[in-house]
Order: C-alpha cells, then structure tokens, then sequence
C-alpha cells in the first residue's frame, strides 16, 4: 500500500489538486486523471463499435461491483451498480410487503432527505413511517434506535454517517438487534464508504448501498449495492427494467424473469460512462488502502478540529475519531458567505445548514492544504 503520510504519486493522479487546496472529498472527490482515459476509451469503442461494444461494456459491470466490493469486503457476485442511491432505495422498498402487521418502516431523523422522500412515498402502500428523533440534531443514542426497531419494523433504513454531523452509528449493534427481530437493515454507506474501514461479510450486514462521487473518488453516476447472499432471492424489486431480466437480449413479454445474479438490482439501460469513470476512483482507494487512508484522514482530521477549536469556532462533529466519518465540521456568524468566498480563491470546503463549514481531507491532501486552509478563513472573518 502507498504511504499517503507522503503520498507524492497519489497526489500526482487527481485533476485540481495542484492549483487548489481541495477540502471538500466528502461532498465530491477529486478527479482522477485516469478518468479521462476511461472516457475516451468508451468513446473509441462506441465509434468502432457501434451497438457491438455492449458485448465489452455489460460484463464490465459486474467487475466493476466485484472491484468496488473488494473495498467493502464483498464477496464476487455480490455488489451491483446502479445510477443513484434514491433508485436503489426505491427498489429494495418495492421488493417488500407492507400489508402485513410487519409494515413499519424505521429511519432517523437525521437521515439524508432524498431517502426520507423515497420512504414516506410508500406510504401510499401501507408503509407506517416511524422517525427517531435527536435531542442535538447530531447524534441518536444506538439504545434509542434499537428500542425504535421492533417486531414490527419491516425494514430499518439507517445512515452509517450523518450528513449533517459526519457522526456514525453502531451499524454493528443495531444489525445484529435487527436479527433479533426480524428487522432488514439498510444501512446507506455513502458518507463513510472509502475513508472509514468497515466489512460487510465480517459485520454480517445485509444490504449496503453507497454511491462513488463522495471519498471513493468516482464521480456521479455510479451507486451500488451490496445484499447479503441468503437475500437475494427473496427480493424482487418492482422498480425494474429489462436489463433485470434472466436474459435480456431474448425481448421476452412481460412477467419479468429476475436475474439469478445481482444483476436483478438492474432497471433500463446503465450509463456505461458513469460506471467506467468511476472504476479509477475505486482503483485508487483499492492501491491506498482504506487503513492507511483513515489514518492519514484522522491525523489531519485532528489537526483541524484542534485548529477550529483554538479560534473558539463551534466543532458540530464528534471530537473522538472513532465516532465520525472523514470530515469536521464548524459553524460560526456569515460561515455559508465565507464558504462563497473560499472557493474564489480555490480552497475548496463546502457548507450545510445546522453544521456550518464542512472540511474533508483525503488521501491526497497535504498539511500545507490545512494551514492554507485556516490562514484564508482567519482573513476572510477578520475582513468580512
């Protein structure tokens, strides 16, 4: 694995790092040079090609998911690609039953809100939506979300990391209660996956979904998931399309006959150039290492939380790095205009609403990013 404490080659690989100092993996990672390349060979098969490349492209997929779930400690087989997580968490709602007396669907208050619309949507099918709240609009008790999770909960939709506060959730404890009861746990990885180190087989999870544009570097276009082996035939998910189909290339008239392999999680046809970007991403994070990624990310992750907190800044994220994800956050007076204004000078963080300013580093990132970082903002709220 490389030294990122170094991390010359790596940093060499990704577009905007030269002429900025990118804060801000956590909301968009940086481009890989190698994306262009990925492009451009699309583009020179579709030109040679023509309709003959989806010979070449449609079993890409599947290793494209087989080299992401390498990341994720999925087995082969066992990860699938898709456009969106938003799709993917319409598609494992369609795949249950809400008439019976199990119809409850349980999320937490701090949950990313595209999920929240996708869920509440299926109460128009008998789904009874269950929110647990917070006390601090950061964190949830792992007791309360269990006590939340009971005989009657059809399926737990939860967040490995808050948005809103880069906090993690026990995802461990809270599956195994979901055995207990029944439960289907999804667990939504996005904020965590690529910088904090967890294993789907080890911590028995059974469906994972995640998205590539966030630290694993991949660009939009390119969601996945993960679903425990002993699952997959049970869910049949209404959301579908024909390249879910056993065998597509046959035009066979409705009912659909689900693919055998994950390939079921399918809908229309997949946006091949979102899906062959984002395997330079994954590629990157696969040669760092996760392990040595988190640690790099907590030793700058420290550093910019003891900076924020000697200028007396409000840190809206966990202080011990076991309980957050890759990024601190910190809110003050005019935070979202000095966000505006950081950017102009290409120091690139972002801001959210109830957090403040959001600052991710990465693999890629470099101490003289952090100092540069700080110096900007003590101008920037000394003059504005």
């Amino acid at each position: 694995m490389l030294d990122v404490a170094t991390h010359p080659l790596m940093r060499d690989r990704f577009a905007t790092i030269n002429d900025s100092s990118y804060l801000v993996s956590h909301s968009m990672g940086a481009a890989p040079l190698a994306a262009r390349a990925a492009l451009d060979a699309y583009w020179r098969q579709w030109a040679a090609e023509g309709p003959e490349a989806w010979q070449r492209w449609l079993p890409q997929i599947q290793e494209i998911a087989d080299n992401l779930g390498a990341i994720i400690g999925a087995p082969a087989g066992t990860v699938y690609l898709a456009p969106n997580v938003s799709l993917l968490q319409s598609a494992i709602a369609s795949s249950l039953n809400f008439a019976s007396p199990r119809n409850e669907v349980v999320y937490e208050q701090l949950q990313f809100p595209s999920l929240t619309y996708v869920w509440t949507a299926w109460q128009r099918a008998g789904a009874d939506v269950r929110v647990i709240p917070s006390d601090d609009g950061r964190t949830i008790p792992t007791e309360r979300i269990l006590v939340a999770i009971t005989e009657r909960t059809a399926v737990a939709v939860l967040s490995h990391a808050y948005y809103v506060s880069g906090a993690v959730c026990d995802a461990r404890a809270i599956q195994a209660h979901c055995r207990r009861t029944g439960t289907l746990l999804v667990l939504d990885a996005y904020q965590t996956t690529g910088v904090y180190p967890y294993d789907v087989t080890q911590w028995d999870l059974d469906i994972v979904v995640g998205g590539s544009h966030k630290w694993l570097c991949g660009g939009p276009g390119c969601a996945w998931i993960y679903v425990r082996p002993s699952l997959r035939q049970n869910l049949q998910p209404f959301v579908t399309g024909w390249m879910a189909h056993a065998q597509p290339f046959a035009f066979e008239p409705a009912p659909i006959r689900y693919a055998e392999s994950m390939a079921r999680w399918n809908a229309g046809t997949p946006p091949m150039p979102g899906y062959l970007v984002a395997k330079t991403g994954h590629d990157a994070i696969r040669e760092a290492g996760v392990e040595t990624i988190r640690s790099h990310n907590v030793r700058l992750t420290n550093r910019i939380a003891e900076q924020a907190l000697q200028r007396k800044l409000n840190v809206t994220t966990p202080l011990d790095p076991k309980q957050r994800t890759g990024w601190i956050g910190f809110d003050f007076d005019g935070a979202e205009r000095i966000e505006r204004a950081l950017a102009q000078e290409r120091i690139f963080v972002d801001y959210r609403p109830h957090c403040g300013i959001r600052v991710g580093p990465h693999m890629y990132t470099a101490d003289e990013d952090i100092d540069r970082f700080f110096a900007a903002l003590d101008r920037l709220r000394a003059t504005t």
